[in-house]
Parts: C-alpha cells; structure tokens; sequence
C-alpha cells in the first residue's frame, strides 16, 4: 500500500500520464471534489464520474492500491488528518515517536516537507502564479486566516515594495465584503488557507469566484476546499512532531514567489526600491553607518 504520508491527489498527478481516457475523467471528477468524491461506494463513486466500476478500480490499482477498500481508507485517513486539531496531531506522532531527540525528529520532519513540497511545485503553474503576481494592470490582493494571516502580512509587505497596487485584506472577514465589491476581472487574489480549514476563507472563494478574479491558493498536503475555486493551488507539506503544523516549506514556497516576481519586475522594481530608500532616509527609520 502507498505510504500514509503520501496523499491521493500526489499519487494521481504522478501516475497520470499513464491514465486512460476514462481513468482520466474518473480522477478530474474526485480531484474536483477531493476526497469525499470518493469515499462512496465504488458504485456510486463510478456512477458520480459517469464511469464504469472496473475504470476505477484500474485506475486505484495504478495508483498502488489493492482495490478499492484500500483507497477508500486511505481517502478517509486524509478526511481525517485534515479536521484534526492539536491535540489529536500530538497524539498521532506521539504513539510513534521514535527514540530520539526531539529536535533529530523535528529536523527530519521538516527536510521531508520541503522535499515533498518543491518535488511537487509544477514549474509551470509556478511561472503561472509570477506571471499574475507581477501583473500591474490588475490589483493584487492578500489574504490569510487564524495562523496564516502571519504568511500573509509576509507576503504583503514585500509584494508592496515590488510592484504597486497591492491590498492586505484586514483579518476581520466582516470587512471582505468591502473589498470583493473593488475586485474586477483580471485582478489575482492570493490566499493562504491550512487545515482547519476556515469557512469565511472558503466563502470569500465563493463570493470572489464569479468576478473572474485569478484565486491564488497555497495550502497544505491534504488542500483546503478552495482549492475548488482556485486558479493555481500549492501544497505544502505541513506534519512535524508537535500539536502543530510546520510553515517552513510555505514560507520558503512564498520566498520563491517574492524572489521570482521581483525578478520578472525589475527593472520598475529597483526604481520602488531607491524610492523606498528616499523616504527612509526621510524619516530616519533605519540607522545610517557611515
């Protein structure tokens, strides 16, 4: 059976080049409703995609399964994983921890979900992502949740010295609204959203959708429900051996991005960049050493 830490949706984006016609349009329709498009019977779950059974067992099996039964517990496992709150995650890696230090397993953890997370950043949709984050003609907005509202303010701080016309949406959804009514098409929306997923992030997706603005997703392994109305969707491995999950291979996805959409606006970005240090000068808020 496929390692526990390897979700579904990996497995489907690496085998399917091998998927048939039919096995393809089996996975668009769970990826479009991922995971509970499969935790059905496999009846069902076939009758859903407009497929037969054996297309999907084939293709569960291509994907390293026995059969069904198999994927179908590994789906309910990711349902799981992805509605835990700490306490239950420290439970889940305590009754396995290893014995060694923390911080040796703490290490290992993190060098795992940066592997997994930079394997699977499609090269592509990255230079995609760039392309809309540099794009001055539209505005960009950014947007977190509970923990990620910190990635955000990142994000937003150095995206606003690279280009101009860059809003943080305030972390009050009851002002989103506001914000939604200015969004006209062509203008990207970059969200950040990790397991437990929020609700008011998943409506603002919703709300958002209809204007044809370009949504931006960056999340964890198992995908918030926004991945349903994004553009691009990034998924960064998150487990550590804590009560918490790890944003250090989000964080160094979001650098990339940064670092990447400065280069592709340089040169009007060193022009922002000697401004900037005009006006710092101005006010004297950095020391000078002479």
């Amino acid at each position: 059976m496929p390692k526990p830490d390897v979700t579904v949706r990996e497995r489907i984006h690496e085998q399917y080049a091998s998927l048939t016609q039919s096995e393809r349009k089996f996975a668009k329709a769970l990826l479009e409703n991922y995971p509970s498009g499969g935790l059905a019977s496999i009846t069902a779950v076939a009758e859903n995609a407009g497929v037969s059974t054996p297309t999907v067992t084939r293709m569960v099996q291509k994907l390293g399964f026995k059969g069904f039964p198999q994927f179908h517990k590994a789906l309910l496992r990711e349902l799981e994983a992805r509605a835990s709150g700490p306490t239950q995650r420290r439970a889940n890696w305590a009754a396995a921890a290893p014995d060694s230090h923390i911080l040796n397993r703490f290490a290992e953890a993190v060098t795992h979900n940066l592997e997994h997370t930079f394997a699977n950043v499609d090269l592509g949709q990255f230079d995609q992502a760039v392309d809309m984050l540099s794009d001055t003609d539209g505005r960009l907005y950014v947007v977190g949740g509970r923990i990620t509202r910190a990635l955000a303010d990142y994000a937003f701080t150095h995206f606003q010295a690279i280009r101009k016309r860059v809003t943080h949406m305030t972390s009050s959804s009851a002002t989103w609204p506001h914000y939604v009514l200015d969004m006209e098409p062509g203008d990207t929306l970059l969200v950040f959203d990790v397991r437990r997923y929020e609700t008011n992030v998943e409506r603002l997706a919703e709300l958002v959708a209809p204007r044809d603005v370009n949504i931006i997703l960056i999340t964890d392994q198992w995908a918030s429900p926004v991945s349903k109305r994004a553009k691009l969707v990034f998924n960064c491995w998150a487990e550590i051996p804590s009560a918490w999950d790890s944003n250090i291979a989000t964080m160094m996805l979001v650098e990339a991005l940064i670092a990447a959409t400065q280069e592709n606006c340089w040169p009007d970005t060193k022009k922002r960049f000697d401004q900037l240090d005009e006006l710092f000068d101005m006010t004297r808020l950095f020391r000078k050493f002479s």
